[in-house]
């Protein structure tokens, strides 16, 4: 598994575990209670950092791509399996989309449930599609 796929499922759970606590996304806890890979930490904290900071357009254009499903309604890991993807797609030019979308669909056969990396993809290529 690549390093950068390490730092996607480390700013999953920093995500995942920020919902479900109701406090802010941080490695460090992350860091202090779990086996981290050290050199994961920095591309999450990017993706972190930038999903935080883009928040609000990050969850209208899922709105936006996801007809009759609202964002507070999708499973916490898949939500921000999307925002992640999205983050990516939208302001990390250096990740290809097809790479982006191909890990959200991976990431999503190992932390969610069978039909979620069908979702996942449909969601991010109409995002992809759309931005062309």
């Amino acid at each position: 598994m690549g390093l950068r796929r390490k730092s996607r499922e480390l700013a999953l759970q920093a995500l995942y575990q920020a919902e479900i606590c109701g406090v802010a996304a941080d490695i460090n806890l992350l860091c202090d209670n779990f086996r981290v890979a050290k050199k994961a930490i920095s591309y999450a904290d990017t993706i972190l950092e930038g999903i935080r900071s883009h928040q609000q357009e990050i969850d209208e254009i899922i709105r936006v791509h996801t007809k009759n499903w609202r964002v507070d309604r999708m499973s916490v890991v898949d939500r921000n399996l999307i925002r992640i993807g999205i983050f990516e797609l939208m302001f990390q030019k250096e990740v290809p989309a097809s790479v982006t979308i191909n890990e959200a669909i991976e990431i999503a056969k190992s932390f969610s449930t069978d039909d979620s990396s069908s979702f996942i993809n449909g969601i991010l290529d109409a995002i992809r599609d759309g931005k062309k």
